[in-house]
């Protein structure tokens, strides 16, 4: 009786040994995320997506790529019980409207550009890292809410018609300000631009008065 006790006192001790390690092997998201933030800071934005460009220059975008902490708010008030909308969904849609939005902005770059050079090629593969870190624990649920799955399908889509015209730095201001509301657990509530998920916490309070 004593030995078992004593193999099985072994036995736990070695599971709880090995517990972090097990936890240390999930990768952790907020690094490379925080990577991307400082290189989306107020002054390489200004730097380089608007001194860089003439004054008033827009480009063409859909509309869903054009989000904001409105629409993050939006999507959770609309949620419903029978199709929850989920923080990682909307992570999704960040994530990829974010690099959708710096890929057309390249594709009107002359290829000299400084801005290309200097700054989006290196920021698009920033958000690449970010993106391999991010799915390797998140794989893409195949079951999307209606919601979602719709604006889904109208960004994939070539034939949609459903365009916006914009400055390319507020790509990237969009970008900039929803990442706190969206990954909060690596940003804290001190955060300069913390303010900006206020329109967001204010929303779901009304929903739940």
């Amino acid at each position: 009786m004593i030995q078992f006790e004593c193999r099985l006192l072994r036995g736990l001790l070695g599971f709880i040994c090995l517990l972090p390690m097990c936890t240390s092997a999930a990768p952790d998201i907020c690094g490379p995320l925080k990577t991307v933030r400082d290189n989306l800071n107020s002054t390489l934005r200004r730097r380089y997506m608007k001194m860089n460009f003439p004054i008033n220059y827009t480009i063409q975008v859909h509309y869903e790529e054009v989000f904001r902490v409105r629409n993050i708010s939006r999507l959770l008030n609309t949620s419903n019980e029978d199709e929850p909308v989920q923080m990682r969904d909307l992570q999704e849609l960040w994530l990829f409207v974010s690099q959708q939005g710096i890929k057309r902005v390249l594709r009107v770059l002359p290829e000299r550009h400084p801005t290309r050079r200097k700054y989006l090629s290196n920021l698009e593969n920033l958000f690449r890292d970010f993106e391999t870190v991010y799915h390797e624990p998140n794989p893409r649920d195949p079951k999307l809410p209606e919601s979602i799955e719709n604006i889904w399908e109208r960004l994939k889509d070539p034939y949609y018609q459903g365009w916006k015209s914009v400055k390319p730095k507020s790509i990237l201001d969009n970008s900039y300000r929803t990442m706190p509301c969206l990954f909060k657990e690596c940003f804290s509530k001190e955060d300069d631009s913390y303010e900006y998920c206020e329109v967001l916490n204010r929303s779901k309070e009304k929903k739940t008065t």
